[in-house]
């Protein structure tokens, strides 16, 4: 299985719950940006399941007939959040006319606002509110929602944009705002198997809508479709 850097502790759980309940068949996972994921599915790696942050690297798979489109479906949603190194907070107001540039006296951390959904997010969100002028060259793109965070943690940004997932996550943060669903599209991660299609992609797939998966992605934050 791919999928999607944000999605690591509760896929990771998810996993470790069926390969103990299942006897003939084991999960195996690989995590990273959704686009690096595309990319080397697209050049052919080994994978049976993808898990996207994004519905469009989804749909690039899709488009280049890569995925069995019968078994796509929209697993999860998300939040994305601005958040601060621990005992460094900003103040921050999410309106339109809140200067945001002056609270960045340094560098603003997000994911790579081209190709990695969670910076792809929070670049919408920026615009929408009329801040990403003011703070672009100040912005400096992260490979994934993890590494991201990581440098946040470490204090190298003044502040970032992370997942609220990844953020709830973290004690090395400072919460500071959400950002409004109506900045932004919707965060959805749809999942689906890939071709050739085989009995195990599916019935894993069908097991990570189950009520038991549901409790651990609540758990991590995330909700279920």
């Amino acid at each position: 299985m791919y999928a999607a850097a944000s999605t690591s502790h509760a896929i990771t759980e998810v996993i470790n719950q069926f390969n103990q309940t299942t006897t003939d068949i084991k999960v195996k996972v690989s995590f990273a940006s959704s686009s690096t994921l595309a990319k080397q599915i697209e050049a052919g790696a080994p994978a049976h399941l993808y898990l996207s942050a994004n519905p469009n690297w989804m749909d690039y798979l899709q488009q280049r007939q890569l995925i069995v489109n019968q078994s796509r479906k929209n697993l999860l949603t998300n939040k994305i959040v601005l958040v601060a190194p621990k005992g460094k907070p900003i103040v921050v107001k999410m309106q339109n006319n809140f200067d945001f540039s002056k609270q960045i006296k340094g560098k603003l951390c997000l994911g790579d606002t081209d190709h990695v959904p969670a910076g792809i997010y929070a670049k919408q969100a920026l615009i929408s509110l009329g801040w990403w002028n003011q703070v672009k060259s100040k912005v400096v793109g992260s490979k994934d929602a993890r590494a991201t965070l990581a440098l946040i943690e470490r204090g190298e940004c003044v502040a970032g944009i992370v997942y609220a997932t990844d953020a709830s996550a973290s004690n090395k943060i400072d919460f500071i705002a959400k950002f409004p669903k109506n900045t932004h599209n919707a965060i959805v991660y749809p999942v689906a198997a890939l071709e050739p299609a085989t009995h195990a992609a599916i019935t894993f797939i069908n097991y990570l809508s189950t009520p038991d998966t549901a409790e651990i992605f609540n758990k991590y934050g995330f909700n279920t479709q």
